[in-house]
C-alpha cells in the first residue's frame, strides 16, 4: 500500500502502467520509424553544424551497407571509440541497422584498457577518432580487429567549416598524435562506398544482442554487459512513459554533455530523444566549462542530463547564473549521488530541481527515477520504473525488513542477459537466478522511495561500524570552502579502517582543522575523518564520476 500511494503521485491512475514491449520489433525497427517520422527536423548539432533526421537516416544506412560489404556477419562486434561528435549517432545506428553489435569504448582508455576490451569482446572492426589512433596502432596486433575506420572531429561538418576544425585540432591544438595504420579507411570513404551498396535486411528480435556495454571499471577490471534489443527497447519505453507528460514531440532541445558511449546518455539522450524527435546539442568537451556555458547560451534548451560533478562545476563557473532557463523542463542527474547542496543551488538558480535516477550499465540503465510532477524527494533515487521490481536483500538473498539496509536487487525487462562470456560472474551476480545484485547498498522508505547508501565495495569498516562515503561526502559538500570531495577508507591499526577525506578547495584559506571541526558538528564520532588531503583535482571517469579506487590506490 505504501508503494501504491507513491505511484499515485507519479501516475494519475495510481499504479504503474504495463509497458507494451512489442511496440517495436527491434532497435532497427525503432530507428527506422523515428528517423522517417521526424525526417525534416534537426536531429543533432555540434559546433554549430546541424544534421536532420533525414540526413542521419541516409548516412547511417550508408554506413550499415559499408559494414556489410566488408563481410561482417550478423552478431559480429564493432567497437566505437569517440566522444560526442556528429559521427557517433551515424555510426551507432549504422552498426545496429547492419545487424551487428555495438561495443562502446571510452576514448580516454589507455592502450592496455583498449586491448582488454577489444580482445574480450572479440571486436572485428573499430571506428575510432584520429586523436586516439596511436593507441590503437600499439594494441592492434593483440586483438581480432580486421577493419579500422578512422574519423576526425570535423568530418561530417562539411565544406570549409569541417576542414578548418580538422586543421585546428590536428595542427594548431596538436591533439592528434602521429599514427601509422595503413589498413585504415576514413569515414568519408566508408560512407561513399556504402552509398553504392544496398543494405541487406537482417533478422533481429528482442533477444538479439545489440550492445556489449562495458562497466566503468571503478571497482576493478571491466566486464561486458550483454544488452539485447529487448533490454534497450524496454528501457526506452519505460523512460518514455515516465517522462512523456513533460516532453512534446518535435519541440525539445536536449543538452548532451555526457558522452553517448556511456549507457546513461546512450539511452536517455540518444534513444529517448530520438523517440521524441528532439534536437540534440552535442558537447564534445564538457570539461571546457567556459566553452560549455557559451554553447548553452545559444540554445533555448528544455532538457539537460549530467552527473553531480558536472552540475557542481557549472554552478561554480562565471556566467552560468546569467543563462536563460525559462524553457528548461527537466534536469536529470545520474551516474553518482546528487548532493543536496548542489541540488539546492541548482534549483535556486534554474528554478528546477535535479531529478535523480538510478541504474547501471547492466540495466540499460534506468531502474528508478524520481517523479517529474513536482514531488521533491532529493536524497532518494525515486520509484521503480514500470515493469521493474526492486528488493533490498541480505548476502543470502533474503529480503530485509522495511527500513533496513541491504543490497539493492532488481528484476525487469531492462536487466542484461549476463556478462559477456563470464559464466562464473553471472552466477554470482544474480540471487535465485532472477534478481540482479547491483552491488549498491540501499534502503526502501515507507512510501516506496528508494535511497542509495553506498557502493558495497566502498563501505568503510570503522571499529565494527559501517561507514558510508556518500553520507560523509554529502555533509562535507555543504561546507562553503569545498569544491569537490571524496571519502575513502584507509588501514588503521586500532579501528581496522579510518575515514580519509580528499578535498578540492573552493577557498584557499580552508584548513584541515576547519574541515574536521565541521564534520564533528554534523557526524557521529566514528564517521569523522581522521585524515584530510587537499588536491588540485580528483581522478574521474570520462563521465565525471570520482574514482575512489584511484584515491585508495594512491
Amino acid at each position: 500500500m505504501t508503494e501504491h500511494r507513491a505511484w499515485h503521485d507519479a501516475y494519475p491512475q495510481g499504479v504503474r502502467p504495463t509497458i507494451p514491449l512489442d511496440t517495436y520489433a527491434s532497435l532497427t525497427d525503432f530507428i527506422g520509424q523515428s528517423l522517417q517520422k521526424y525526417a525534416d527536423l534537426p536531429a543533432y548539432e555540434n559546433m554549430g553544424k546541424s544534421l536532420t533526421y533525414r540526413e542521419i537516416d541516409t548516412l547511417s544506412t550508408q554506413f550499415a551497407a559499408y559494414l556489410q560489404s566488408l563481410g561482417l556477419q550478423a552478431g559480429d562486434r564493432v567497437a566505437v571509440q569517440m566522444p560526442n561528435v556528429l559521427q557517433y549517432p551515424v555510426v551507432m545506428f549504422g552498426i545496429i541497422r547492419a545487424g551487428l553489435v555495438v561495443v562502446n569504448t571510452n576514448p580516454l582508455y589507455t592502450a592496455r584498457e583498449m586491448a582488454h576490451q577489444f580482445e574480450d569482446s572479440g571486436a572485428k572492426a573499430v571506428v575510432i577518432l584520429a586523436n586516439f589512433a596511436d593507441k590503437l596502432e600499439e594494441v592492434l596486433p593483440e586483438t581480432h580487429v580486421k577493419h579500422v575506420i578512422v574519423t576526425e572531429i570535423g568530418d561530417l561538418m562539411g565544406g570549409l567549416k569541417g576542414s578548418i576544425v580538422n586543421f585546428m585540432v590536428k595542427y594548431v591544438k596538436k591533439m592528434v598524435p602521429k599514427y601509422h595504420l595503413p589498413q585504415a579507411v576514413s569515414i568519408k570513404t566508408a560512407l561513399a562506398k556504402g552509398a553504392k551498396e544496398t543494405l541487406k535486411p537482417v533478422h533481429q528480435d528482442a533477444d538479439t544482442i545489440a550492445f556489449l556495454q562495458y562497466t566503468g571499471g571503478t571497482t576493478g577490471r571491466s566486464k561486458g554487459a550483454t544488452l539485447t534489443h529487448g533490454n534497450l527497447l524496454s528501457n526506452l519505453l519505460q523512460t518514455s512513459e515516465w517522462n512523456g507528460r513533460d516532453l512534446i514531440e518535435g519541440k525539445e532541445v536536449a543538452i548532451t554533455a555526457l558522452p553517448m558511449y556511456h549507457i546513461f546518455a546512450c539511452t536517455i539522450n540518444c534513444l529517448l530523444m530520438t523517440k521524441f524527435g528532439a534536437k540534440n546539442i552535442l558537447i564534445t568537451n564538457p570539461r571546457d566549462i567556459p566553452g560549455f556555458i557559451k554553447e548553452l547560451s545559444k540554445h533555448p534548451f528544455t532538457f539537460i542530463t549530467g552527473v553531480n560533478t558536472l552540475f557542481n562545476a557549472l554552478l561554480n563557473a562565471p556566467g552560468f547564473a546569467d543563462l536563460d532557463f525559462s524553457h528548461m523542463k527537466l534536469s536529470i542527474g545520474g551516474g553518482m549521488a546528487v548532493q543536496k547542496p548542489v541540488n539546492d543551488k541548482w534549483k535556486s538558480i534554474t528554478g528546477k530541481p535535479i531529478l535523480e535516477g538510478y541504474g547501471l550499465s547492466e540495466t540499460s540503465p534506468v531502474l528508478t527515477f524520481n517523479p517529474t510532477n513536482g514531488t521533491d524527494r532529493i536524497g532518494t533515487i525515486g520509484l521503480p520504473m514500470p515493469d521493474t521490481d526492486l528488493k533490498i536483500m541480505d548476502d543470502d538473498g533474503n529480503e530485509v525488513p522495511l527500513g533496513e539496509r541491504g543490497e539493492i536487487c532488481a528484476k525487469g525487462p531492462q536487466v542484461m542477459t549476463g556478462y559477456w562470456e563470464r559464466p562464473d560472474e553471472n552466477e554470482a551476480s544474480f540471487h535465485h537466478g532472477a534478481w540482479f545484485r547491483t552491488g549498491d547498498i540501499g534502503i526502501m522508505d515507507e512510501d516506496g522511495f528508494f535511497r542509495i547508501v553506498d557502493r558495497k565495495k566502498d563501505m568503510i569498516l570503522v571499529s565494527g561500524f559501517n561507514v558510508y562515503p556518500n553520507e560523509i561526502e554529502d555533509v562535507v559538500a555543504g561546507h562553503p570552502g569545498v569544491l569537490e570531495c571524496a571519502a575513502i577508507g584507509v588501514p588503521d591499526p586500532k579501528s581496522n579502517e579510518a575515514v580519509k577525506l580528499v578535498v578540492v578547495k573552493k577557498e584557499d584559506s580552508l584548513t584541515k582543522e576547519e574541515l574536521i571541526a565541521f564534520c564533528r558538528e554534523n557526524l557521529t564520532g566514528y564517521k569523522v575523518p581522521r585524515h584530510v588531503e587537499f588536491r588540485d583535482e580528483m581522478p574521474k571517469t570520462a563521465v565525471g564520476k570520482i574514482l575512489r579506487r584511484k584515491l585508495k590506490e594512491a
